[in-house]
């Protein structure tokens, strides 16, 4: 795997989303956790405490009591009770409630008048002293470690202290320490860490591979279509990609599929085409070799048959120019082209294209119809409206039998010009139209040989037509003749 691949470079953040998430997910936790432990904790410090205090103050009752029963008063009664006092104090550690708790108990002066053990004596004055001034219950935590140092470590819940004003026998104010070891929330802190460091590993490696699972599966389409690319690229254009899914992959796959479609399309046209037009050429080229070598056999003793093989090869020769100046005319209408749309007059075009064209098919006495007189503008390029009026009103010429009729009509229709070229030729079969406009197509060997055509000029005319924003269509009927419709807008920018 390279560094620099985007498997690579998903995976490393695939492992950085997963560390930062499942440790979010795990401190979050763990702050929960801590902070109910210490909850916990207080809420026990504060119940020894009111016991405590409780039970002290019921201690320092029963000692004065004691000491009045006896006859005793004043300072001796004082002294005798705050010394029975004193010896009860042992007891106070092993009432219930105090499995995890230690009792210490200061004077005024902060002299430990007890303790139930070491563990009781926390050095916490200014505690005490607040307790002792304030006349209030005071509580502290005590060695505490960092909140977060459990997560790897044991955890320093500290100890809590709760300092409590106490009236002992004598009259004299007293603070009580009730020291609280966590214990217990710290064992169960540490119980819970393990499991949970456990499963933040396991949700990490799951979030990581589910990553590079999806990954994996997005890198194998788009291996996919690197391959098409490839393919494409080889010229193979058979490559088809999968498209199952609703999904932006199966998409991307429908769309390429759709565009190497139409690259096959095109590219069997364009074989389509060089064949087509290497055939056309060829059949003057081999007239012309022919008859150069009819020349060459007999024509400097015969006259006549040099005469002929001039004639065949000047026909030829113009065949050939013909051929070649309609697919030129082919490529230029299928680049980019200038396009100079001006305002002008379509009738006053489509008249100069007719009285051309009744001058060329003047033999045939062809009758030549255009629109009425008057104006009917548009802004369109005139060039290019000429060109393609000259294909349709030639062709209609061409295929028009003697003393027939050529007629080219124009009309609004609302935002859009249509033009209308008839002719009242033999028609063209219902099986042919709709391949007309396709290069090299013709729809019977006869009349090709008859026209002298090569299948182009409705091919191009139609390249023209939509270079001018407009749509060409065809009707006809078979001895009666055929109609091509265009419509222009009326406007073009």
């Amino acid at each position: 795997m390279r560094l620099t691949s985007f498997r690579t470079r998903v995976l490393v953040l695939a492992i950085a989303f997963s560390i930062a998430m499942v440790a979010g997910v795990l401190i979050t936790t763990y702050v929960v956790v801590h902070d109910g432990m210490l909850a916990t904790a207080r809420s026990e410090t504060e119940r020894m405490s009111s016991l405590a205090v409780r039970e002290v103050a019921d201690s320092a009752a029963k000692a004065t009591e004691d000491a009045a029963a006896r006859g005793l008063s004043g300072r001796q009664a004082s002294d005798d009770a705050l010394a029975a006092f004193l010896r009860s104090l042992p007891g106070m550690f092993g009432i219930t409630g105090f499995a995890e708790g230690r009792v210490a108990v200061w004077d005024g002066t902060g002299a430990l008048r007890f303790k139930s053990d070491d563990r009781a004596v926390v050095r916490d004055d200014g505690g005490r002293m607040l307790a002792l001034t304030g006349g209030r219950v005071v509580e502290s935590r005590l060695d505490a470690s960092a909140e977060l140092a459990g997560l790897f470590g044991r955890p320093g819940l500290g100890t809590f202290v709760a300092h409590a004003p106490i009236r002992v026998p004598d009259g004299d104010t007293w603070v009580l320490d009730v020291v609280y070891l966590p214990v217990r929330e710290t064992a169960s802190i540490e119980a819970i860490r393990p499991p949970m460091m456990s499963l933040s590993l396991v949700a990490m490696l799951i979030v990581v591979f589910v990553m590079q699972g999806m990954m994996g599966w997005v890198l194998r389409l788009v291996d996919d279509l690197r391959q098409a690319a490839d393919a494409v690229d080889a010229g193979n254009l058979e490559m088809r990609l999968p498209e199952e899914g609703g999904h932006e992959i199966g998409e991307l796959a429908r769309s390429l599929n759709n565009l190497i479609d139409r690259l096959r399309r095109r590219a069997d046209a364009q074989t389509r085409f060089v064949a087509d037009a290497s055939h056309e050429l060829a059949t003057p080229v081999a007239g012309i070799r022919g008859y150069i070598n009819i020349l060459r056999g007999w024509g400097a003793d015969d006259p006549a048959v040099r005469d002929e093989a001039i004639e065949a090869i000047d026909r030829e020769s113009r065949r050939m120019a013909r051929l070649t100046s309609q697919l030129l005319s082919m490529i230029r209408s299928e680049g980019n082209v200038e396009f100079h749309p001006v305002r002008h007059d379509l009738n006053a075009t489509v008249r100069q294209v007719l009285v051309e064209a009744a001058t060329r098919y003047a033999g045939k006495r062809i009758v030549f119809e255009g629109p009425p007189e008057g104006p009917l503008m548009l802004t369109n390029d005139p060039d290019r409206i000429e060109e393609f009026l000259a294909i349709l009103v030639d062709n209609a010429g061409k295929y028009t039998s003697e003393g027939g009729t050529v007629s080219v009509r124009t009309r609004r229709s609302r935002d859009s010009i249509v033009v209308d070229v008839s002719d009242t030729g033999p028609g063209i079969p219902p099986a042919d139209l709709p391949s007309i406009f396709n290069r090299f197509y013709r729809s019977d060997a006869s009349r090709s040989k008859d026209t002298g055509g090569f299948g182009l000029g409705l091919a191009i005319a139609k390249s023209i037509v939509e270079t001018c924003s407009g749509q060409i269509s065809v009707s006809s009927e078979i001895g009666k003749g055929t109609t091509f419709t265009v419509t222009l807008p009326r406007s073009v920018s």
